[in-house]
């Protein structure tokens, strides 16, 4: 597995939040997806306000 960083910005109260994690995962798409499903649960959010902005390994 490698690791991943993604960066972008998601809505919040007051605009938009920026964001920078890191996850361990098999590809690109998987980082994606596991990113979305973290940060929807988290912070109640739905994939259409999530904007991610890239993804580095």
């Amino acid at each position: 597995m490698s690791q991943f960083t993604v960066t972008g910005q998601f809505k919040s109260r007051d605009g938009y939040a920026p964001f920078e994690t890191t996850i361990d995962a098999e590809n690109e798409n998987v980082a994606r997806e596991h990113v979305l499903s973290q940060l929807g649960s988290q912070h109640g959010l739905k994939r259409t306000e999530i904007d991610l902005e890239e993804v580095s390994e």
